[in-house]
């Protein structure tokens, strides 16, 4: 499975975009396990096993998850495989594998990739007209950033348009200090991220003040307005189903670790 999931980790091991992109090409390797499942790991965890033996990431280490649930889900992923496995259709093994490969070594890192996002949040950007597509920003994004100014004391300055707005050097730090700094929960959110164009959102949904759903919608707010109006065609919609399956794995990774 190695060359499987070595294209699938695409140039970044964060990157959902590109690893559907990159799966798309050549043929898909057939399936050759009956059974998968999980068996409880040392010091802690679950390992993912087929026909009981050890899955492998892409750089040879066990696929060991801390939760049970979160092993119950890849197993899942890996059951549901017909007669080809397909990787795009398994996005919580393709995160698990960036955990292990790619990210346990290197959180700091992507603490900051995702604190990035805190000086050009999606949510700071507004636009001016039309009145409802305004009030359904507001209706969206206001109450995210009335939580983090009274949760974390950062408070963040809006713009209309797309010209950029510095935000108060204060505001960035609060926010960049609620991140976490476990590897499953960091990587988690780095793909809510940058799927979603806020590390805000990717915040509020890791605290659990908004659920999946509410954090989708927050995020095309925008992009759903122009498909009331002017409608998407099949590609829009593919490259769309594809974030949401990447996005859904990771607020599930959030809710797992959440609940313990």
């Amino acid at each position: 499975m190695r060359e499987l999931f070595d294209e699938v980790a695409g140039q970044s091991p964060l990157d959902p975009q590109e690893a559907v992109r990159r799966t798309s090409r050549g043929p898909l390797p057939k399936r050759f396990y009956q059974e998968a499942g999980c068996t409880a790991a040392q010091p802690s965890g679950f390992a993912i096993v087929l026909d009981g033996k050890t899955v492998r990431t892409p750089s040879k280490q066990a696929l060991v998850v801390p939760q049970r649930a979160l092993a119950e889900a890849i197993v899942a992923e890996w059951q549901a495989q017909q007669e080809q496995i397909d990787p795009t259709t398994m996005p919580l093994t393709r995160l698990a594998n960036s955990v292990i490969d790619a990210v346990q070594d290197r959180v700091a890192a992507v603490r900051d990739d995702v604190a990035k996002y805190f000086e050009s949040d999606l949510l700071f950007y507004r636009a001016s007209f039309p009145a409802e597509l305004v009030a359904r920003e507001a209706e969206h994004w206001d109450p995210v950033l009335f939580w983090a100014a009274d949760t974390h004391n950062a408070r963040f300055i809006l713009a209309e348009g797309v010209m950029h707005v510095r935000q108060p050097e204060a505001a960035v730090a609060a926010a960049r200090a609620a991140l976490p700094d476990d590897p499953w929960t960091i990587a988690a959110l780095h793909i809510v991220t940058t799927i979603t164009g806020s590390a805000l959102l990717a915040l509020v949904l890791h605290a659990g003040r908004l659920d999946a759903d509410q954090v989708w919608a927050a995020a095309h707010v925008d992009e759903d307005w122009n498909i009331e109006r002017w409608g998407a065609d099949e590609e829009v919609l593919a490259r769309r189903a594809a974030r949401l399956r990447d996005f859904q794995a990771a607020a599930l990774v959030l809710a797992s670790l959440r609940a313990g």
